[in-house]
């Protein structure tokens, strides 16, 4: 009897330890496994959002034949799904060759988008916050007044609060200058507001944003947005320099109105000194990915919350596109951090366009319904001005029957029995 006992209680010391690393390994397998549901059936189509876009398409292209636009692209982001991606006209006015959703632009004032992107990022790793001082990363920064240098923080720089003059030394940047060169001039410069009082574009202070991104990481601005941004958002044909969009064979031309006709110009290395404010390049295909993460897609790049931030007023700022107060009775306009954020009775845009060298750039969303527009041009006028108004307003034309459409078929694949 007792030798049988000795044979159970061995076999249980060699077996327990078995059986318990079992147990693990289905714990364990049933973290990895435990995902959001999988639905048996795939996600279909809205059949009134095509028909939508169809209809948009129709108009665009109405448009651009009346605008006489040499070419551009646009995308349309429903949530997660580019529902809508095209291109229009050629790259060089005269020419036959035509603009494909691969096609680059340079964004413009759009970059300014980008970088508070990346920064939120940064935000979001901890390495710095928005309300740190720019002077703590760098300290030879100055403004004029002393009280206000040490008063001015990320949070300013990003929602041009940084009581400078309107758009301070711009002339300097499309003349050349180095950004080390523009940012050391601004101590010169009368203040017109105390630092986070009021609303003043700006391209050389928003700059600083790079030199404190460097001192903060040891990388460079256009290095951490290829790693952080481009890469990981598999923006395959975006750059953030002049030599780039150069090198690329597939490039839009940018135009100039010259006698009443759109004349080819040449790419310029402007805005590129101060490369957060107006120096990327893009697709629209590449474009089209930022919004499913604009749209709060992709949180293993830029949580929600971060983006919420991005989205929220700092201070009453105008739209500079006067078609999105036609498009219906605007509220108010303010200024985020990188963006714009328009307030219409029933619903918020958040905005922002750019222009620079014969180049154009719209992007817009609305975060209610989960829809984003972009627009890229390689020319200026009505084409770029009113494409995305256009958009939203046959969207909302047929918003409640669209929604009505995505609830009915969101829980029709509620019922399809979700695969834990």
């Amino acid at each position: 009897m007792r030798r049988t006992r000795h044979i159970i209680s061995t076999l249980l010391l060699i077996a327990l330890p078995i059986l318990l690393a079992q147990v693990l390994m289905k714990k364990e397998e049933a973290v990895v496994t435990i995902k959001a549901p999988v639905y048996l059936a795939p996600r279909k189509p809205n059949p009134l959002l095509q028909q939508l876009l169809g209809e948009y398409d129709r108009e665009i292209q109405e448009l651009s034949t009346e605008a006489n636009t040499p070419g551009a692209a646009i995308a349309v982001v429903h949530d997660s799904t580019v529902v809508f991606l095209k291109p229009y006209g050629v790259k060089r006015a005269g020419g036959s060759d035509s603009v494909d959703v691969n096609t680059v632009f340079r964004i413009a004032s759009v970059s300014k988008c980008f970088a508070a992107f990346l920064t939120g990022i940064l935000v979001e790793d901890s390495v710095f916050s928005w309300d740190n001082h720019v002077i703590d990363y760098v300290p030879k920064f100055a403004l004029k007044s002393p009280e206000e240098t040490g008063r001015l923080c990320i949070r300013n720089v990003l929602s041009h609060t940084t009581g400078l003059p309107y758009h301070a030394y711009t002339n300097m940047v499309e003349e050349g200058s180095s950004l080390d060169s523009m940012l050391s001039w601004l101590k010169n410069i009368n203040l017109v507001s105390k630092v986070g009082d009021e609303y003043s574009y700006q391209n050389v202070a928003y700059s600083v944003i790079a030199p404190v991104i460097k001192s903060a990481t040891g990388k460079t601005f256009e290095s951490l947005m290829q790693e952080k941004v481009f890469q990981p958002l598999k923006m395959k044909t975006a750059s953030i320099d002049y030599p780039s969009i150069m090198q690329n064979p597939n490039v839009a031309s940018p135009h100039l109105r010259r006698s009443r006709r759109w004349k080819p110009a040449k790419i310029t290395d402007t805005y590129y000194n101060v490369a957060p404010a107006g120096g990327i390049n893009a697709s629209i295909s590449d474009m089209a990915q930022w919004m499913i993460a604009l749209l709060g897609n992709r949180e293993d790049i830029i949580s929600k919350s971060t983006l919420a931030q991005l989205y929220t007023p700092v201070v009453r700022a105008r739209s500079k596109n006067r078609n999105y107060g036609r498009m219906h009775r605007l509220n108010d306009s303010f200024y985020g951090l990188g963006w714009r954020i328009l307030y219409y009775p029933n619903d918020t845009l958040i905005y922002h366009g750019g222009y620079v060298n014969g180049y154009r750039s719209e992007v817009a969303f609305n975060p209610k319904d989960k829809i984003a527009v972009c627009i890229l041009a390689n020319a200026p006028g009505e084409l770029a001005d009113n494409g995305i108004p256009l958009f939203f307003d046959l969207f909302n034309t047929k918003r409640d029957t669209i929604n009505a459409w995505e609830e009915m078929n969101k829980r029709q694949l509620l019922g399809k029995v979700p695969i834990p």
